[in-house]
């Protein structure tokens, strides 16, 4: 209200603590009306403001106004600090645009400014995840020279990485380093090995794995026998898949969600109705945490088994959730027959 009053005479100081206060308060409406209230009046962003909009931007995943609040930074003649380059590089990696994440890392070194810890496994995780296993050991290597030495995680993210891009080779090289490094193999990185071996079909390797860890005190988890029951259950080893799935319920939890579609898919395959039928309700009722490739996988086991009415069901809710699906599977659907691919 004061700052309407052309007695106050409000200044840039006035509308920035307004801005950062409602900035950090989540306010976003109320921040970009202040914005807005402010360029009205004639008076542009300074450095100060700059900086609260990098970070309030970056935090709600807006690229597009965050870089232009850090090019305000630039144009000012300002330098942007730790805290700015650290918003910006995060907004670049939230955005899938992790090189120009890189691009600034590489310009804070120009100014003898360190990138923090958090940073460097950001970019690692976001290259585990999608299996780029050269960019994700790059930048395991550059967070090593930054002072930060190779810890369980890192190790763990660069099985995760190089058994996602199927690569065995660097999957045993990175799971050997981390012995050596003295960490105990986990669930999940055991899984990750376990996960890599399926990819090449060596069941015989991925159980001797098991037996020499389990001979040195480890346990399967929740998550390694999740991936063993998804590998049975695509041989259609059904007495296999619900063995293990008794080992889960004997940790005291309840099967992932997603172990649901490996089951799903197994009984619909081997013609096993009622449990598959069972499975497809409980994939129905959680419709909406389902991926395309998960739609996919469910609605093709369907075709194979017979059930052709619960594919076609599977398919429009597939469709009403905004996913496309391929033409194989269109054309699977309107022949009543998978490809022998798709089997």
């Amino acid at each position: 209200m004061v700052l309407t009053e052309d007695s106050f005479q409000a200044n840039i100081s006035d509308y920035s603590r307004l801005i950062d206060m409602y900035a950090k308060d989540n306010r976003i409406d109320d921040t970009e009306r202040m914005l807005k209230k402010m360029n009205e009046n004639g008076l542009q962003p300074d450095a100060s403001i700059a900086n609260v909009m990098v970070h309030m931007y970056s935090k709600i995943g807006n690229l597009e106004r965050a870089e232009e609040a850090f090019k305000i930074l630039s144009s000012l003649g300002f330098q942007p600090d730790t805290r700015v380059y650290n918003s910006m590089i995060m907004a670049y990696i939230n955005a899938g645009e992790p090189t120009k994440g890189e691009t600034l890392m590489r310009q804070m070194e120009t100014r003898d400014i360190k990138p923090t810890k958090e940073i460097y496994m950001s970019l690692l995780r976001y290259y585990s995840q999608r299996g780029d296993i050269d960019r994700a050991s790059r930048t395991s290597t550059s967070l090593q020279f930054a002072g930060h030495p190779q810890t369980m995680e890192t190790c763990t993210l660069l099985i995760e990485a190089a058994a996602v891009a199927g690569d065995l080779d660097k999957v045993i090289f990175n799971f050997d380093h981390m012995v050596k490094l003295g960490h105990k193999p986990d669930d999940r990185c055991t899984a990750a090995m376990i996960r890599a071996y399926e990819k090449t079909n060596l069941l015989d390797k991925a159980l001797d794995l098991l037996m020499t860890l389990e001979k040195d005190g480890f346990e399967p988890g929740i998550v390694t026998y999740s991936v063993l029951l998804d590998w049975m259950a695509k041989m259609q080893l059904v007495d296999e898949a619900e063995q293990i799935l008794n080992k889960i319920a004997l940790l005291g939890e309840a099967p992932p969600f997603r172990v649901q579609v490996s089951l799903c898919d197994m009984y619909a395959r081997t013609k096993m109705e009622k449990k598959a039928l069972q499975t497809l309700g409980v994939l129905i009722a959680r419709k909406e945490e389902l991926r395309p490739n998960e739609f996919e996988r469910i609605i093709s086991g369907l075709i194979d088994g017979g059930f052709l009415r619960d594919a076609q069901r599977m398919h429009g809710i597939m469709e009403a959730q905004g996913f496309k699906p391929s033409q194989q599977l269109n054309l699977a659907l309107k022949s009543g027959r998978l490809p022998l691919s798709m089997r």
